[in-house]
This record gives structure tokens, C-alpha cells and sequence, in this order.
């Protein structure tokens, strides 16, 4: 309707009135209440046919989609609804209270406001519907998309802060926003949180720091799990024991943090950890040793081929056998390592196309470390430690054949024994 038709309608509401012999006060008021009455009932039944023919033009679609369900879901058909019941009521005012001047006045200023209210209301429905939907989409799922939506919203905010404002002022929004120039400080210390959030999801975003499903480990913040939620200011952290840890989001960027998806998208999960083998217990291999160990499947090979290189070369550099320090010899050490190599090659659960090693490390006073540097093909939390365990459980069981000692520092109960030896 346009605003000719709406005078038109008054008009001949005054009219009518007039003809029934109604004049002065009687006139005015009749023809305000009567005239209120009659534009509620046709807003709540334009609002209500305007929202219909939305639903019903999305209901016509043949196939129902994600599109469709937040359309419902967050009520946009209502909420577009209202921005034109909110045009009718400005169109109305006018000729309502044309009887009454200075409340004309209060009432353009709320009609004017009740628009922006309208509008910002729709929006908002409309954001919150399109996130819904672009979360919904495998493209945009692991995207910090409520971090866009969080910004569109203060900016959107603020804007409509802007123009209530200039309308109750009576003044032009552009004078209004020049105003805010002198309080540009305090806005910027209010909104601190948020701009470096916003700063950090544009960063997050461009260079594919963080992802919803990431597991994250911030060691400052204690969190260790699967990031669940990506907002403008905070990143959700549901950790493996269930507790939830809220990690500000300008911290990803500025500080130290660990994402394990690099892990989960390669071939393997690194087993790194070693063992403590008590240096005293280290000898070279006599005959009594090299006999028990030919009986080791893994190692039988191993020992034939370099027993007779050794004895080769001891040979032919004329070696004394009467010391065992003179030339080569295997030790108890050497041998235990390449039977951790040995039997982890046959581990169907190691991914031996991946660095593999079995090393020694730098000796300390807890004895000398046997480190496992391989990684397993299961990379979940719970398969993986049963891997790595199961390894670890068989070669700490397997190192007293190797005449081998794991060092371990004397308890209560050793020193007892100690004292009452002596």
C-alpha cells in the first residue's frame, strides 16, 4: 500500500465518523481509537500472511535441504515479516495522530526506531540461519565461520546503535559517528578482546592454523583435546578426560600451541621412548651367552654372520684371544639392539617405511638409554598406547636373556635388604 491509499482510508474513516454526528473531542478520539484498533488488526493479519507466503514459497521447493530447515529453525520468515509491519506502522503514524502534535512527534521517533529494530532483528535471524547452514556444509565446517558471524553482528550492532541514536537526537548518523572519534580510546580498550580475536580468525583462517576437530595441545591454557567451537574471542577445548578448557583465541596466534593433525593425516604416530639399561650390567658376549642367544629365532642369522666376520678379521690382524678387549667382539648391548630392530620389523602394527631406529642416547646416572624411535600404523589415542605398550612389555620382559639389568633406582625395601646383609 502506498501512502495515498493509507490518507485515502483515514479519510473516509473521518468522514464516516462525521456523518454520525460526532464533532470536536468526540470526533478526535473516536477517530484515534478506532483508527488504532483497525491498524493493529491489519498488521498482525499482514504480518501474518506476509510470513505465510514466505513459508509457503520455501515449502514449494521439491527437495528439503539444510537451507531450508534454518530457515525454519531460526525463524527468518517472521522476522522479514516484521520489517513490514514495521513500514506500515511509519506510513500510519502520521495520519493516527494527526490530531495530536506532540505526540506525532514521539511517535515518528518510535516508528522510525521500531524500523531499525525491524531490520536488525531480520539480520540477525538471517546471519544465524546462514551459519547454520555453512556449518552444516563438509566445505565450510572446519572454517571459524561464528568468528565472521560474531564480527558481522558488532559491526551491524553498532551501526544500528548509530542510527537510534541519530534518531533520537534528531541529528544526521554521520554527525553521530563523528562523535565517536573522541571516545575512539575507550572503544578500542572495551573492544580489545574482540579485535585481536577477529585479527586472530582472519590468521587462523588464511594460513589453516586451527580447524573444528583439530586436537590441540596449549600446555599454558591446559588444554589437550578436540577443538568443538571457533568463536570470535574463544576456542572451545573439549579435553580427553570430558572437561572443557576456553582458550582465547588471539593466543593461538601469539603463543606456543601443538596441533596433532599433521599426525592424524600421515601414515604413522610416533612411538618415542627408551629404556634404562643399568651400565655395569654391560659386558662383551662370552661362548656360554652366544650359545643361549642362537636359540632366539630373530637373532640366530644375526649371530652366525657376524661371529664369523669377527673371527675374519680377528684373524687375519693376528688378534690375541687371551683378552677380550683386543679386537672385535659382539656385546650384550649391540645384540639386544639389533634384536629390538629384528622383532619390530616384524611388528605388523609399525610402519617400518617411516623413519625407524633403535638407538643408543647420551649415558646419564640412570644408566644408559635404549630409545624406540618408530611409528605406529594405529593412530588413535587408545590403539596406539595398547601398540606401544605391548612393544615395551615384551622388551623390558626380553632384556635379563641378554644378561642385561634395567636400572632402577634403589626403594625402601632394597636398602633394608642392603643393611641387613651387612
Amino acid at each position: 500500500m502506498n501512502l495515498l491509499e493509507f490518507q485515502s482510508i483515514f479519510n473516509e474513516l473521518r468522514n464516516i465518523l462525521s456523518r454520525q454526528g460526532l464533532t470536536g473531542n468526540e470526533l478526535i478520539y473516536a477517530y484515534f481509537f478506532i483508527g488504532l484498533i483497525g491498524v493493529v488488526l491489519f498488521l498482525f493479519i499482514t504480518i501474518f500472511i506476509t510470513r505465510q507466503v514466505f513459508i509457503a514459497a520455501v515449502k514449494s521447493a521439491k527437495t528439503k535441504s539444510d537451507w531450508q530447515k534454518a530457515l525454519f529453525e531460526f525463524r527468518v520468515f517472521r522476522a522479514f515479516a516484521l520489517i513490514f509491519g514495521a513500514y506500515i506502522i511509519y506510513n500510519v503514524v502520521p495520519y493516527l495522530f494527526i490530531d495530536f502534535k506532540t505526540a506525532l512527534f514521539y511517535a515518528l521517533i518510535f516508528a522510525k526506531i521500531y524500523i531499525v529494530l525491524a531490520v536488525m532483528f531480520a539480520v540477525n535471524a538471517f546471519l544465524n540461519a546462514l551459519v547454520s547452514i555453512m556449518e552444516a556444509s563438509k566445505k565450510y565446517a572446519d572454517k571459524p565461520i561464528r568468528s565472521y558471524k560474531q564480527v558481522a553482528k558488532i559491526v551491524f550492532y553498532i551501526v544500528g546503535f548509530v542510527l537510534i541514536l541519530s534518531i533520537i537526537l534528531g541529528e544526521s548518523p554521520l554527525y553521530v559517528f563523528g562523535g565517536f572519534g573522541a571516545v575512539t580510546a575507550v572503544l578500542i580498550l572495551v573492544f580489545r578482546d574482540p579485535i585481536l580475536g577477529f585479527v586472530a580468525s582472519v590468521q587462523m583462517s588464511a594460513i589453516d592454523l586451527v580447524r573444528v576437530g583439530d586436537w590441540i595441545t596449549v600446555e599454558k591454557y591446559g588444554a589437550d583435546g578436540e577443538v568443538t567451537e571457533i568463536n570470535l574471542t574463544t576456542i572451545k577445548v573439549r579435553n580427553w578426560d570430558k572437561t572443557v578448557t576456553i582458550v582465547p583465541s588471539y593466543a593461538i596466534v601469539s603463543e606456543s600451541f601443538k596441533n596433532w593433525r599433521a599426525m592424524e593425516e600421515s601414515e604413522g604416530r610416533r612411538i618415542k621412548r627408551h629404556i634404562n639399561i643399568k651400565i655395569s650390567s654391560i659386558k662383551f658376549c662370552d661362548e656360554e651367552l652366544i650359545n643361549r642367544l642362537k636359540s632366539i629365532d630373530f637373532l640366530k642369522d644375526y649371530l652366525r654372520e657376524t661371529q664369523e666376520q669377527i673371527e675374519r678379521f680377528n684373524a687375519e690382524n693376528t688378534v690375541n684371544p687371551n683378552n677380550l678387549v683386543n679386537g672385535r667382539h659382539m656385546t650384550n648391548i649391540g645384540t639386544f639392539r639389533v634384536y629390538a630392530e629384528k622383532y619390530l620389523e616384524t611388528n605388523p602394527y609399525i610402519n617400518t617405511d617411516m623413519t625407524f631406529m633403535v638407538r643408543q642416547l647420551q649415558a646419564t646416572e640412570n644408566g644408559l638409554p635404549i630409545e624406540i624411535y618408530v611409528f605406529s600404523k594405529e593412530k588413535g589415542l587408545k590403539k596406539f598406547e595398547e601398540v606401544a605398550a605391548d612393544i615395551f612389555d615384551h622388551l623390558l620382559a626380553t632384556v635379563p636373556y641378554f644378561d642385561l639389568e634395567i636400572f632402577q633406582s634403589p626403594s625402601g625395601s632394597d636398602m633394608r635388604q642392603f643393611i641387613n646383609r651387612t
